[in-house]
């Protein structure tokens, strides 16, 4: 089975590797094509993945390309994971968006919506190029921001691509954890668009146990999510949101966190830039770099949010990733037709009664060989329902600016967002965004 991986010179691609070196069911991947713009990043992320296999009998064969159509052609899975405009895209976007006084993290706000302007029309073409040269394939979107992507990607693929974030799986986990009960025996309640969800209900045996956790301050700040929101809030929500809403529900203190010094973008700019160029150094041991670099990347994440609400350091346990799990049970379950139960980003379908059926939403969903099927899930109270709608809007205006080079659409998709609170604000940032970034030429 033939596995493309779309921005396969990215940093993370070792993680998704190292799953499926522990894959040695019947169908599973045998070969892997890693495409990239840049062959240099393609040559430094071939090293670590050689070492990675080193010892591994029967490991997945890895090329590289730099040609799109021959890496998608023949795909049974499209793992797209692209970053347009790169690092140096990203930490443009938190720049502008501060010196504006907004927020500028890369999926929320002013910068998520200048990274999506950019990337849908990109996702388009990788889009309509697979329908034509992989019909059969499934595309498995990481690419951010998902729920955005995903949707603009399946108004050409359908069903056949599938957003994955592993935020949901990881708030599971520890909810799950906290309460004593295996993970992969509990059944979420969580609904929403990606990085905007929302657990109401956690599921055991039959018995909902998030009333407890709710009811349990000690229980309640003892994991990150407690913390980072603070028991009182969360009880006040009767819900446990997702990590990112503390960017919506906290945006006054996570710009001052933000705006004050490096932003995350730049960090992560210089880290791999150092990363990339000592990798390709053949004395490197590059497996050894790879792992060092990744630990300072994930014990930094969401640093600046987490000393706002002084919620301490991540939990060894939360290091380890997780989206390439999320990608590799999906992949299983859809080639080898294994029942799986995984939160996704995927057309609505009915799902949440308020949005249409086009919209792509972040739900459990049932997953075997015919695709991934939105399951039941409470619905969402009116505050919940009320910032879904917000942020649809703003997707849909992103999608509208991008399918027409429509500036006014673009200018609107600022303005409707409820982190940007200004139209003037709106245009200053089209502006400056378009001056920076080659991709918005098509703005007129």
């Amino acid at each position: 089975m033939k596995l493309t991986i779309l921005g396969g010179g990215g940093f993370r691609v070792p993680l998704v590797y190292g799953a499926l070196l522990a894959d040695r069911g019947e169908g599973r991947v045998t070969r892997v094509v890693l495409h990239d713009v840049d062959d240099r990043r393609l040559r430094a992320i071939g090293r670590v993945l050689s070492a990675q296999a080193s010892g591994v009998p029967d490991a997945p064969e890895v090329t590289g390309t730099t040609d799109l159509d021959e890496a998608l052609h023949g795909a049974d899975f499209v793992f797209s994971a692209i970053r347009v405009g790169g690092l140096e895209g990203r930490a443009h976007d938190e720049r502008i968006a501060f010196a504006e006084g907004v927020l500028g993290q890369e999926t929320v706000g002013a910068g998520g919506i200048a990274y999506g302007l950019r990337t849908v029309p990109v996702a388009v073409d990788i889009a309509r190029r697979t329908a034509r040269l992989a019909p059969d394939a499934w595309v498995i979107n990481f690419t951010n921001p998902a729920g955005l992507v995903t949707e603009a990607m399946s108004r050409h693929l359908g069903d056949r691509v599938i957003g994955i974030c592993d935020s949901p799986v990881g708030l599971g986990r520890r909810i799950a954890r906290v309460l004593g009960a295996a993970p992969e025996e509990a059944r979420i309640d969580y609904a929403g668009l990606n990085h905007l969800g929302w657990v109401q209900g956690l599921w055991v045996d039959g018995r909902d146990r998030l009333p407890r956790l709710l009811a349990d301050p000690a229980l309640l700040e003892s994991f990150e999510e407690g913390r980072l929101f603070g028991a009182e809030w969360l009880r006040s929500l009767g819900a446990v949101p997702n990590e990112y809403l503390h960017y919506y529900y906290f945006h006054r203190e996570a710009v001052r966190a933000h705006g004050g010094g490096p932003t995350r973008g730049s960090f992560l700019h210089d880290q791999q830039a150092g990363f990339y160029t000592r990798v390709t150094d053949p004395d490197t041991p590059a497996l050894d770099l790879w792992n060092r670099t990744r630990a300072e990347r994930e014990a930094t994440y969401m640093a600046e949010n987490r000393e706002t609400a002084g919620a301490g350091e991540r939990a060894a346990e939360d290091l380890s990733g997780g989206y390439e799990k999320v990608a590799l049970a999906l992949m299983r379950a859809i080639a080898r037709d294994e029942r799986a139960r995984l939160i996704l980003n995927v057309r609505n379908r009915g799902t949440l009664a308020t949005l249409d059926a086009e919209a792509v939403v972040e739900v459990p969903c049932l997953v075997d060989a015919r695709g991934a099927h939105p399951e039941s899930v409470s619905p969402l109270p009116d505050h919940a329902a009320g910032l879904v709608h917000a942020v649809k809007a703003v997707d849909r205006a992103v999608l509208a600016a991008a399918g027409s080079g429509s500036r006014a659409q673009a200018v609107k998709a600022f303005a409707l967002h409820p982190l940007v609170d200004s139209v003037n604000v709106a245009r200053r940032l089209v502006d400056a965004y378009g001056a920076v970034h080659p991709g918005l030429a098509y703005l007129g």
